[in-house]
């Protein structure tokens, strides 16, 4: 019986340790950004005294930020498996975009306050070499890109070149909206859960207007 424990004790420890290195690099790069956080900032962050225990657990910088995608994005799919189930044929464009926006408001409520995740995809989203990361990983659903494709199959006739603006437009509105909002919950100590719904339904209202608008050239 000795035995097994040991056996079983450094494993929990070591993921132990690398919940601790996830949290805390979050939290980081979403204050700071990414680069400027180097790997010993975040393993003092997270309680380890060894210097080198973030590239033992993650490997390189571009991993951590992989896992950390890793760890939230499964919360989000669950949620907008959910909703991506209740539409039903003839879904109009609000219930796709819906899909879309409601998951990831809806699971940072979950997780109460404060949360880290919005302003660390803000920051990941800024950076070129680190962006794809977070594409790939999100593209890799799909019950979001059965989403994406509900959204297309609703939009009118438009130019190619005004459609991907559009969705440049969406994206970006959809990741910084999300991280000013995370900061301000974060700041204020309050409960919220209320402010992320409101959130979530501001965000759907305005994607669905981008992609609604008339084309004037």
């Amino acid at each position: 019986m000795s035995q097994a424990r040991s056996t079983r004790a450094p494993s929990a420890r070591s993921e132990a340790t690398r919940e601790a290195i996830l949290g805390a690099a979050e939290r980081l790069y979403a204050e700071n950004g990414v680069v400027a956080v180097s790997n010993r900032q975040v393993g003092d962050a997270a309680g380890q005294s060894n210097s080198a225990v973030v590239g033992y657990h993650f490997g390189s910088k571009e991993d951590l930020v992989r896992a950390i995608v890793v760890r939230r994005t499964g919360g989000v799919e669950r949620i907008r498996s959910g909703h991506v189930a209740a539409i039903g044929e003839g879904a109009d464009l609000r219930a796709w975009v819906s899909a879309l926006v409601l998951p990831s408001t809806q699971y940072f409520a979950e997780l109460g306050a404060p949360t880290w995740y919005a302003r660390f995809a803000s920051q990941v989203m800024t950076d070129p070499v680190l962006r794809p990361i977070l594409v790939d990983e999100a593209l890799s659903s799909a019950t979001l890109r059965e989403t994406l494709t509900g959204i297309t199959s609703c939009l009118p006739p438009i130019p190619a070149d005004v459609r991907s603006a559009r969705g440049a437009m969406a994206r970006t509105l959809l990741t910084h909206v999300m991280a000013e909002r995370e900061a301000e919950f974060a700041a204020s100590g309050a409960d919220p859960t209320p402010y992320w719904t409101a959130c979530g339904i501001d965000l759907v209202d305005a994607i669905v207007g981008i992609w609604s608008a008339p084309v004037s050239r």
